[in-house]
């Protein structure tokens, strides 16, 4: 047995709906119960020993062990922390048939630390903006009450008395969650780009950057909880779009108690050698936990042509909104799971289903982000958009506004085609084989006669069969020359050149000859070598994961001269 990770669960969580503390432990199959059942034990004990008897003990098998947990108070989720590590080291040692660790002096330990770390004025805090109907947002540093426009912040240690708050000033606004394997960043920016076309003032966090009415606030990865914290205390802001990846689901919980709307995308191979998301049930259970906060008034956007999404949903009890390209399924999803609406293409338009009939609303081809209707992963993320934009309560002229007017500039790095000595770039995120095939029918597209290059890496978090499928599906592409871009920045404990040597092998392996592929230390020297080689007709496929600022910047610099466009149709 092992203890591989220990933390807080800040928000809503794959335990529970509350927060809490959480270890992942490695286990043999064979001790899993007998663990299960004496750190149940320790803890409860431990528990009783410091005045938490009625916290509730929440338990997850996995492949390969177990996550164990409980809820906590707000104010003592590290010393909840330090509970669970002693009972993990109580349960190992009467497992492994030696003395438990002294159980006296770590609880007066833990309680001292609870006495500590004890928040009273957040408490009363939350009490009182519980009893008005007002969220509370908690992190190391600063505490709000209230979402965006109706909010108020402050620092952990000068929380007022609940009596000087302006309860009557503070309040929510609409949060939209978007969750996913691949598409999530684009039906984010689509969605806040309808939501603004209606003219409200629209907060995003996203894989890239925080934006607040228009302009970039922060740039870097702000998926998690701290990027929804940064929007929803923005009291300029009055509607809220949340990209909520994986990661922070996991090591967190969800930002928020509450939102108006969720959007899973799909689930798709990615990620799948990380503890407890062996398989894609286990990662449809990750992303499913958005559906939590939804209660019975909130809507979910689903992908309808996702079985794992249609199967989990017979059991909400909130209105469900369905999307995706193909008819037969979104009717499929209907008879099997029940909903209220859909979003789906329908010959060559994009259509909505209620009720009362099936509604055309614009052609594919009329929205600049699906390059002319080509582009069909960009369809169903905007038909995602679509879903989360009404189910957030803005109109549809203001919808298809958006759809008609959001060029690829709006969405950098994204799906973005560019044209260059007569011959066709394609930059995109693309970081998984479904995502890398998504880009298939966009290749085809484009009709372009001659040859074929693809930019690829991989970060090294993913186990060799993810890396290795991810060059067969690259294979797909059916490339002339392949780029191996080496990836430092996320090398995440693989050495120099080890995720590059696994992704060559799998080229070898498929067929092409080793003159036709070169490992390239740096990501825009990969660009440059990439638009050197490309000649009238060919295409570039790029996959750009590190600088996408600074390769959109490169390929703007190098086409200048060129008249480049961002291709639209």
């Amino acid at each position: 047995m092992e203890l591989l990770d220990s933390r807080r669960l800040t928000g809503p969580n794959i335990l529970s709906a509350r927060p809490g503390a959480i270890i992942d432990v490695a286990l043999d199959p064979g001790e899993t119960e007998s663990f299960v059942a004496a750190w149940k034990d320790a803890a409860r004990r431990m528990l009783a020993a410091v005045g938490w008897s009625d916290r509730t003990l929440r338990v997850r098998r996995v492949s390969g062990g177990a996550s164990l947990g409980f809820d906590a108070p707000i104010d003592a989720l590290y010393a909840a922390t330090e509970i669970n590590d002693w009972a993990f080291e109580a349960a190992a040692s009467r497992l492994g048939d030696r003395p438990e660790p002294a159980f006296d002096a770590a609880a007066d330990r833990i309680s001292g630390l609870i006495e500590e770390e004890s928040n009273q004025p957040l408490t009363a805090l939350a009490d009182a903006a519980h009893d008005h109907g007002v969220p509370v947002l908690t992190d190391d540093d600063r505490v709000s009450a209230g979402l965006g426009r109706f909010s108020r912040t402050w620092p952990v240690g000068e929380i007022p008395p609940p009596a000087e708050v302006p309860w009557d000033e503070l309040g929510t606004i609409p949060v939209g969650l978007v969750t996913g394997t691949n598409g999530k960043t684009t039906t984010v920016r689509m969605a806040a780009a309808m939501a603004a076309a209606a003219g409200r003032i629209v907060g995003l966090s996203s894989t890239d950057r925080i934006v607040v009415d228009g302009r970039t606030l922060e740039e870097g990865d702000y998926a998690g909880p701290g990027g929804a914290r940064a929007v929803l205390r923005d009291r300029r802001v009055e509607i809220a779009v949340l990209e909520t990846a994986r990661g922070g689901l996991l090591r967190r919980g969800v930002a928020v108690e509450s939102a108006e709307a969720c959007v899973i995308t799909n689930v798709a191979a990615d990620h799948l050698d990380d503890f407890g998301v062996r398989d894609l049930e286990a990662l449809a259970d990750i992303k499913w936990i958005v559906t939590s906060v939804l209660g019975t008034a909130g809507t979910a956007v689903l992908n309808a042509g996702d079985p794992r999404l249609v199967a989990r949903a017979t059991d909400l009890r909130c209105p469900v909104t369905w999307f995706g390209l193909d008819p037969a399924a979104i009717d499929a999803a209907f008879r099997d799971a029940g909903g209220d609406k859909a979003f789906v293409l329908e010959g060559d338009h994009l259509t909505q289903v209620t009720g009362h009939g099936r509604r055309p609303l614009i052609r594919a081809a009329e929205v600049p982000l699906t390059v002319g209707g080509a582009a069909r992963h960009n369809v169903a993320n905007c038909l995602a958009a679509m879903g989360l934009a009404d189910a957030l309560g803005v109109p549809m002229d203001a919808v298809l506004a958006a759809a008609r007017g959001t060029t690829a500039d709006a969405n950098p790095g994204r799906c973005n085609v560019f044209r260059i000595r007569g011959a066709s770039v394609i930059v995109d995120f693309a970081h998984n084989p479904d995502g890398v095939r998504a880009l298939q029918s966009l290749a085809e597209g484009l009709g372009c006669p001659g040859r074929r290059l693809v930019m690829i890496g991989q970060a090294g978090d993913r186990g060799d069969h993810a890396i290795r499928l991810l060059a067969l599906a690259a294979c797909g592409l059916r490339p002339d020359r392949v780029l191996i871009k080496e990836m430092a920045h996320y090398a995440r404990g693989r050495a120099e050149g080890e995720v590059a040597s696994l992704l060559r092998d799998s080229f070898l392996a498929s067929g092409l000859a080793g003159e036709q592929i070169s490992h390239i230390m740096e990501e825009r020297d990969a660009v440059r070598e990439a638009l050197a080689w490309l000649k009238p007709g060919d295409l570039a496929i790029l996959l750009v994961h590190e600088d996408i600022a600074g390769v959109m910047a490169l390929i703007g610099d190098l086409s200048a001269d060129q008249d480049p466009g961002i291709a639209t149709s």
